[in-house]
């Protein structure tokens, strides 16, 4: 018999559910020790397993050059401990997980936070305020498995959130939650209540500055995160959050800060059409020819809505972008796992539908 707490009992504050991988993965082998990872960082790990939180360190082959980033645990994972030492032995299957290419030249995966219901991408409705990098974040939300919510933060700072809050009109009919609010004010912050429950996770991800920082302290109740200023010149803040923690909050529930994210590649897994250009996609099969690349072809649907002003030139052109750079990612992930790319090979003979 296993001496240890059962994790249904012990993690039961921190998101364990009987009905997740994790948690299937026990029953089948319940062995060791579980805890939650609650911070990364170069030289280990720190995680929680209900009753403290402690560093532990990570099995050898994750140390190694070449490992693939996505195999070891990040914040938010669930992972098996040895019985008797602190030491990493296996990584928990993973309902979910947030990641984007890493930045830099070469295309890496970096993984951001697992196993979390909801990712909270947070704009200030200021000078942060962009609908294209929304738009991308929502692309790499929904290839998550977990649930995008938009949060206009420093609605008591804007003239105008309605104004703001009507470009984002395409994105709420796609069935996207956007919350305009005061990320100081509790009362404000309560609108976030649906998603905060026990046994949730949330993960609060966006541009520094935006108040991810002040919306956590808020969320806390106290100043548990470092925050900072923004410029005037361009209403960029400084990483105040210098690395991802898993946090408990008080009313249940546990919530993952990240720092600021500036740049948001692709890491070939994604749809991009889903739930974020359904309206272009929906053009898209009125086309002439099913492989239309909608630049110069006859009887192409999505040209001939930009130019009748009924579709933006400017979210054309993001989908456009985002597709391309979606397809030279998979392009690269496929010669890395020795198979073919998605829509590689001949292409196909252009027909008439």
């Amino acid at each position: 018999m296993n001496p240890f707490p059962d994790p249904q009992i012990a993690l039961a504050g921190l998101g364990w559910r009987p009905d997740h991988p994790a948690a299937l993965a026990w029953t089948q082998a319940p062995h060791g020790r579980v805890a939650r990872v609650s911070e990364q960082h170069r030289s280990g790990y720190r995680v929680c397993d209900g009753e403290r939180e402690f560093a532990v360190q990570a099995p050898a082959p994750w140390t190694r050059k070449g490992f693939a980033p996505e195999q070891r645990a990040v914040v938010g994972d669930f992972v098996r401990l040895e019985a008797e030492q602190d030491q990493i032995v296996e990584l928990l299957p993973r309902s979910s997980l947030l990641q984007r290419g890493a930045a830099g030249e070469h295309l890496k995966v970096q993984p951001i936070a697992a196993n979390i219901d909801t990712v909270l991408v947070v704009t200030g409705l200021d000078r942060d305020f962009n609908l294209r990098r929304l738009e991308r974040y929502l692309v790499l939300v929904n290839a998550s498995g977990a649930t995008p919510v938009l949060v206009l933060t420093k609605a008591d700072r804007c003239e105008d959130v309605e104004a703001l809050r009507t470009q984002l009109a395409g994105i709420e009919g796609g069935g996207v939650a956007v919350l305009a609010l005061n990320a100081r004010d509790p009362a404000s912050a309560a609108q976030l209540a649906p998603w905060l429950g026990a046994g949730n996770t949330v993960v609060l991800v966006g541009s520094s500055g935006a108040g991810k920082s002040t919306l956590t302290n808020t969320l806390m109740g106290r100043d548990r995160m470092k925050t900072g200023a923004v410029r005037s010149s361009d209403a960029r803040g400084r990483h105040t959050t210098t690395h991802r923690a898993l946090l408990t909050l008080p009313h249940g529930g546990c919530l993952i800060d990240t720092p600021g994210m500036r740049e948001l590649k692709l890491t070939g897994v994604e749809d991009v059409a889903d739930n974020v250009f359904d309206d272009i996609e929906a053009l898209a099969a009125q086309c002439r020819f099913r492989d239309c690349r909608h630049q110069a072809e006859p009887d192409c649907a999505i040209r001939a809505a930009e130019q009748a002003g009924t579709l933006d030139s400017a979210r054309l052109g993001n989908y456009l972008k985002l597709m391309a750079e979606r397809a030279a990612a998979a392009q690269v992930l496929a010669s890395r796992q020795g198979r073919p790319a998605p829509g590689s090979g001949p292409r196909p003979r252009r027909t008439r539908d």
